[in-house]
């Protein structure tokens, strides 16, 4: 088995050498790089603007980093009468150390599904949710919770932007190196290496066993032209569990 990991900035590397260390042929090339939301600069005023009890949702540790270094920097901190929530376990461990705030997610689905279970999105009559995200993303979390009753506010707290090098040819060169397994981490990883790929490398690309983190990425990449016996759903989205997704469920099959 040879990888190539797609996920962005120092969470792709870090999979990488947790791989090289079990002696498994592994590259990292991110489609995206991470850079600070043109948004942050209000999230001090936005804050404090939301009613004592009101939700705010971070998305991903990105998301935290960003926030929490914004407020940190202006003398800020995150307010301790508000209800904190993240999609999954780790973005909620991460935040409650950063933010020193209890956080709540859910324990078995980790997405918006999952989040829109919990017994505290039921009735959202006259709440605001701030939602601190990257300049795009899912709209099903907004879009059910304001039709309970809630008022939607979203804060660019980071931004994927394109990287500047040749991809192309890069997934060209990780075809010659014998990679047969890709990790996909979000919807617009998986869009972007679809459409940038060169014609010649797609029978390829199809012949790649896909380790993905959802089941609707799952689907976007059977619609894309992926057989269903080669797309894998890690159960979450982190390192250690997209590992043993790559250790267990695709060794296993082959």
């Amino acid at each position: 088995m040879n990888v190539l990991v797609t996920r962005p900035d120092n969470r792709g590397q870090e999979l990488v050498d947790m791989l090289s260390e079990r002696q498994i042929f592994a590259v990292h090339q991110p489609l995206f790089t991470i850079e600070a939301g043109s948004e942050l600069p209000l999230l001090p005023s936005v804050l404090s603007r939301l009613k004592s009890g009101d939700y705010v949702f971070v998305v991903s540790p990105n998301a935290v980093d960003y926030a929490v270094k914004t407020l940190t920097d202006t003398g800020f901190h995150f307010r301790s009468d508000l209800k904190y929530f993240a999609v999954g376990q780790r973005t909620a461990k991460y935040f409650t150390e950063k933010a020193e705030q209890a956080v709540i997610y859910p324990l078995e689905s980790e997405n918006s599904e999952g989040v829109l279970a919990l017994p505290d999105m039921q009735d959202l009559t006259d709440k605001t949710i701030l939602i601190l995200r990257a300049n795009s993303g899912r709209e099903l979390l907004a879009e059910t919770a304001m039709l309970r009753g809630a008022s939607i506010q979203y804060l660019e707290c980071y931004r994927r932007e394109p990287v500047s090098v040749d991809i192309p040819e890069k997934i060209s060169v990780c075809k010659r190196l014998g990679v047969d397994t890709i990790v996909i981490t979000s919807s617009e990883i998986l869009k972007s290496l679809y459409e940038q790929i060169n014609e010649n490398c797609r029978e390829w690309l199809f012949a790649c066993n896909l380790v993905v983190v959802s089941q609707r990425i799952g689907k976007i990449a059977k619609q894309m032209g992926w057989q269903s016996d080669k797309i894998f759903v890690s159960d979450k989205a982190d390192n250690v569990t997209l590992m043993n997704t790559l250790l267990f469920k695709i060794d296993k099959s082959n």
